[in-house]
């Protein structure tokens, strides 16, 4: 097959050996090329003998280059053909759950073990073929996140509706006696993969320890629009401490035996538990921050910090500062702490409930814009307001609705900063 080159960059060791876009490419080194992963492992060699088709004919493009000397080729995507579809539609699913209307990127559901290569998303595995598996092992891409919910075969099948889920599993035996280092997911869902079944899931995971070296129990998140989707329900208070004292002990016993934790419920569950988070220490090197685990102990420690060594003065600009509603006493009690040490911080924390998802969705980085904007355009918000920038999506800076920070400020008069998810920027920004 091969993939098409759309650009050469000049002067580049491609473009000495005149490749030039439109041209096929087949072959390195006699290993056919399919996408970005087979491309980058085979390019990594000095000595490259390229296989290229031009208006039919093949001929070999022979390419010397150092060992970090990008050969200058460039192709259409960065995985070089189209990004894999998840095939799946589990009782959970969050993309299920939107609204119509939004942008039709939002709607995409990923299951790309390319884009956990790239980008460190998580796959379940089904999307896999047997040539995948094989091609991860052999060139030993590692880490490897992968969405496991449960090692129940059956529960797995009937929870993510795939009769194949179950017997995918049998993958991650097979990465971990390869040796290729396994994050893994399990979003939970109360009185279906929780309980028992949690408990058969964590012990199964820990048989593939050391490769597996962390697990996430993340509660499901439901927005308002479930109609006609499967009946699920959102974690009681006394149903979250039950998963946190049962991560916690599986957590306790890893940790003897393997010196970490592996297993971590996330932030959520303490916060609707009512439990004070944990310290740092129990969270090691914060490896699953991306799945909202340690995020608030990592921004309360990294404030401290920052607080300590700071030697400025703030300004006394008025601020508001506004948050999901899970997180406002968190950030209120930051704000304190600033202020405690210089009476002149004015700042004012400000929780916008999700309106569009319903309140059952608290978390910041799912406030929308337009929510932001109905229900501050009726405060005196001072001279600056601070958002997570966790609220902006990667195309830029655009809310989930497609509303822009520059909306927000026209819509409300203001000066709009988005903070990094980090103590220190936090810090600087109400210093302002």
């Amino acid at each position: 097959m091969g993939v098409m080159i759309t650009g050469v960059q000049a002067g580049s060791p491609a473009a000495r050996r005149g490749i030039m876009p439109g041209d096929m490419l087949l072959r390195v080194n006699r290993h056919d090329i399919m996408d970005v992963l087979d491309y980058r492992f085979y390019m990594t060699e000095p000595r490259l003998s390229l296989d290229i088709e031009r208006d039919g004919k093949i001929k070999t493009v022979r390419i010397l280059k150092s060992p970090d000397e990008d050969a200058g080729l460039e192709f259409e995507t960065y995985l070089m053909d189209k990004q894999h579809t998840c095939r799946n539609r589990c009782i959970f699913c969050f993309i299920d759950q939107l609204p119509s209307g939004m942008r039709q990127t939002l709607y995409f559901k990923d299951d790309d073990s390319r884009m956990s290569f790239l980008f460190g998303n998580y796959i379940t595995l089904t999307n896999l073929t047997e040539h995948e598996i094989e091609r991860i092992i052999k060139m030993h891409i590692s880490p490897i996140n992968i969405s496991v919910h449960t090692t129940n075969p059956e529960l797995r099948c009937s929870m993510m509706t795939n009769r194949f889920a179950g017997e995918r599993l049998s993958a991650l035996r097979r990465f971990a006696d390869a040796g290729i280092r396994i994050n893994c997911q399990l979003v939970l869902c109360p009185g279906i993969n929780d309980g028992q079944e949690l408990d058969r899931t964590m012990k199964d995971i820990a048989e593939l320890a050391p490769a597996v070296e962390s697990v996430a129990g993340v509660p499901v998140g439901l927005t308002r629009y479930r109609e006609g989707l499967y009946p699920l329900r959102s974690y009681t208070r006394d149903e979250a401490a039950a998963v946190i004292d049962q991560m916690e002990s599986m957590g306790e016993g890893m940790l003897k035996k393997y010196g970490r934790r592996i297993f971590y419920p996330a932030d959520e569950f303490y916060l609707k538990a009512g439990r004070p988070l944990p310290d740092e220490e129990f969270y090691g090197d914060f490896s699953q921050l991306e799945n909202g685990v340690g995020l608030m102990t990592l921004l309360e420690s990294q404030f401290a910090e920052a607080l300590e060594n700071c030697r400025n003065t703030p300004r006394g600009s008025h601020i508001t500062l506004a948050t999901g509603t899970a997180a406002q006493s968190f950030i209120r009690n930051l704000v304190e702490r600033a202020r405690q040490r210089w009476n002149r911080i004015n700042v004012e924390v400000v929780a916008i409930e999700n309106n569009l998802f319903g309140d059952t969705i608290n978390v910041a980085g799912l406030v929308t814009g337009h929510d932001l904007i109905d229900q501050l355009k009726d405060r005196r918000l001072g001279n600056i307001l601070l958002i997570p920038s966790v609220m902006l999506r990667r195309e830029g800076d655009l809310f989930l609705d497609d509303v822009s920070v520059g909306d927000v400020e026209a819509a409300l008069d203001i000066q709009v900063i988005p903070v990094p998810n980090d103590g220190e920027s936090l810090l600087n920004a109400l210093m302002r």
